[in-house]
């Protein structure tokens, strides 16, 4: 397996999402097919041609790294349980937004190095807004190709808290837990964008109770992490990938002040 640097190629993987964006808004200018896969959520044209960019372009930089996307077949657990790193993709985060064509979708690239999310990249092809990050090295924020990079910082959660959720999932159980938090606001937001306005001060918390997968979180992942906030299982333990079998998450809290106690808060009724 190749060496790699994950600061020294950061540059290449947030070039090889903007490509991987370009495919997309040349199928998000048009009519698409959408199918549906066996476990019933749609895929497009354009998750399966950002695919193929970031897979090929991947192998470019990186020969000999092992890639998990959303829209290909992953090792059986007997070969990927011996990896040390490997890339985690989502091509195209948010389907079902981009099928409302809402905008609020991402392309999404993360490094995984002993089970830890080392590189985040998330880019929203519609803006242009592009979030990354490396581990030990602090996060940014490009709002549009060739803008200056913003050092983004989550907040600390004081006053009214700010909690974003999903547009498309949602639930009388996460309403009901977030009561517990007191006064706050809600708005929802597609795709790992939740993430990402967490980090960038925005919002304070996103509370995700049902399924996701490791490709939908472990590049944001990294992108809060280093922006100061954390996301955690409903026990409080940092998120770890490729520990077992299954690729699906356990429920989780993404939190930008990790100071707070948000499992003990949100779950336990006598807080």
């Amino acid at each position: 397996m190749s060496t790699l640097r994950p600061e020294a190629c950061l540059d290449e993987v947030c070039a090889i999402a903007r490509e991987a964006a370009d495919a997309i808004l040349a199928i998000y200018a048009q009519d698409f097919e959408v199918i549906q896969k066996a476990d019933c959520s749609p895929v497009t044209t354009a998750d399966l041609a950002a695919q193929a960019v970031i897979a090929h372009r991947l192998q470019d930089i990186a020969p000999g790294i092992p890639v998990i996307s959303e829209e290909a077949l992953a090792a059986p657990w007997a070969e990927r349980r011996t990896w040390r790193r490997y890339w985690l993709v989502d091509p195209l985060d948010g389907t079902r937004e981009f099928i409302k064509r809402n905008g609020e979708f991402t392309v999404n690239i993360a490094l995984i190095e002993n089970h830890r999310s080392v590189l985040g990249v998330v880019l929203a092809p519609v803006s242009g807004d592009l979030y990354a990050a490396v581990h030990g090295q602090g996060a940014w924020r490009q709002q549009t190709p060739g803008s200056p990079r913003e050092t983004i910082r989550t907040r600390a959660a004081e006053g009214v808290l700010r909690v974003t959720g999903s547009r498309s999932h949602t639930g009388i159980r996460p309403a009901t837990l977030l009561e517990r938090l007191g006064e706050h606001e809600t708005f929802a937001l597609g795709s790992s964008l939740k993430f990402c306005v967490i980090a960038r001060g925005d919002a304070d918390v996103y509370l995700r109770l049902g399924a996701t997968s490791e490709w939908d979180t472990a590049a944001a992942q990294c992108v809060l992490e280093e922006a100061g906030g954390a996301v955690l299982d409903l026990a409080g333990r940092p998120f770890r990938y490729n520990t077992r079998d299954s690729l699906i998450n356990p429920e989780f809290i993404a939190c930008g002040d990790p100071s707070v106690d948000w499992s003990s808060r949100l779950l336990d009724p006598d807080n």
